[in-house]
């Protein structure tokens, strides 16, 4: 580790400024980097879907609550790249993604 980053510390990196979210679940520690119009989530989101919890550390009961309470609250129109797969939109998982409805 070279830096610790903790909920609403602000990095920037170039000409861009993150704020950063903490959201633990898929593994301890887990975090979120947000920009005004786009949040960088790893493996805590998907389209359609939400990060695995069978990792050591990791809680589906814990992952769910930082979705609700650090994503689910930004914007309809914040845009979400995961760490993998498709990106997608806060309003389209709050609508469509069958493990938030």
């Amino acid at each position: 580790v070279d830096l610790n980053l903790s909920d609403g510390d602000q990095l920037t990196v170039g000409t861009l400024t993150f704020s950063v979210l903490e959201t633990p679940g898929h593994s301890p520690g887990g975090l979120c980097f947000r920009t005004d119009k786009a949040v960088f989530v790893g493996d805590t989101l998907f389209f359609d879907s939400i990060g695995r919890t069978d990792l050591p550390g990791g809680s589906y009961e814990e992952l769910l609550r930082s979705i609700r309470n650090k994503l689910l609250v930004l914007p309809d129109e914040v845009r979400v790249f995961p760490g993998h797969g498709q990106p997608t939109s806060i309003g389209r998982e709050r609508m469509y993604n069958p493990f938030l409805t």
